[in-house]
């Protein structure tokens, strides 16, 4: 009989809101903005030791404001996080974050990049040499140490910020759309080298996607957010292998496109509500002028 997981990561009652900040008379949109916005509203989710779990939703719908209080980056404002039953007090080193943007050092190498995490847990230089070449290797960037940021591809920066985050060995390590800027065939191979890397270290992963495909790629559960404020609408299986990646041309597979249309019917009626929103705030600001340019910004 398999062993039941553990509950890694458990949100119970997440809110978080913002203050406005107030608009100056006069400014096309009228009076001054009252009270806060609502940006995460009873957020419940449990994510368990060693999981791929993907967050998808609607624009706006808070997704990044989650993984941010996940990180301890942001203190909610109702509700809690726990992460092997105890409460996130802020960020720590059993975390590692990878951005859409790379947020790599300029002036270091890729080796230097890599190493820095290690540095600030004062491992010394010779260990933190050998621990930084084992991860670069790990996501196949082998002969690439002494290569500066400038001098790599966007797929090839990304790999060395999985890495980075990957050498101070972490328990969990979030994602946000960390593939979202990259070309297609890119992306596609960074999805098969992040399954890969996952079922090697066996980390606790939470990955935040536009992309139903993506989701549905990567995930071994898909939690699909409402339009804001978000909540988790519903949490749904995925049935396919867990060595997706060395099934030959899986997108097109007939279970693949079953579970991505459940996925999409899900999160149809959260996309139009936000689309709507967006289209009526449009027409409020601008007093009816223009809609033309806010539908374009919605499709």
């Amino acid at each position: 009989m398999p062993r039941q997981r553990a509950i890694k990561i458990q949100s119970k009652g997440l809110n978080m809101s913002f203050v406005l900040r107030p608009q100056k008379k006069g400014k096309i949109g009228g009076p001054d903005l009252p009270g806060s916005f609502i940006a995460l509203k009873d957020v419940n989710l449990e994510v368990l030791e060693g999981e791929f779990m993907v967050l998808v939703g609607p624009s706006g719908c808070g997704k990044t404001t989650f993984l941010h209080l996940l990180g301890g980056l942001e203190r909610a404002t109702g509700g809690a996080i726990y992460i092997d039953g105890k409460p996130i007090n802020g960020p720590g080193l059993d975390r590692g974050i990878v951005f859409q943007q790379y947020a790599l050092l300029p002036w270091k190498t890729a080796l230097g990049n890599v190493e820095f995490g290690l540095e600030v847990k004062k491992v010394a230089k010779k260990e933190r040499i050998a621990i930084a070449k084992r991860y670069l290797t790990l996501v196949g960037l082998d002969g690439f140490e002494d290569r500066y940021p400038h001098e790599l591809s966007g797929g090839m920066k990304q790999r060395v910020a999985i890495a980075r985050s990957l050498a101070y060995d972490p328990d969990i390590l979030l994602m946000d759309e960390p593939f979202a800027a990259l070309d297609a065939q890119t992306r596609e191979t960074l999805q098969d080298e992040l399954l890969r890397i996952w079922e090697t270290t066996g980390k606790t992963i939470v990955f935040i996607t536009h992309s139903i495909d993506e989701a549905v790629y990567l995930g071994q559960r898909v939690a699909i957010m409402t339009s804001k404020p978000g909540r988790i609408k519903q949490v749904v299986d995925i049935s396919l292998p867990s060595s997706r990646q060395d099934i030959d041309d899986l997108r097109s597979d007939p279970e693949f496109v079953r579970i991505r249309h459940i996925v999409w019917e899900l999160l149809r009626e959260e996309v139009k509500k936000a689309q709507s929103e967006k289209i009526q705030k449009g027409l409020e600001k601008n007093n009816g002028i223009d809609l033309t340019v806010n539908l374009k910004e919605v499709v």
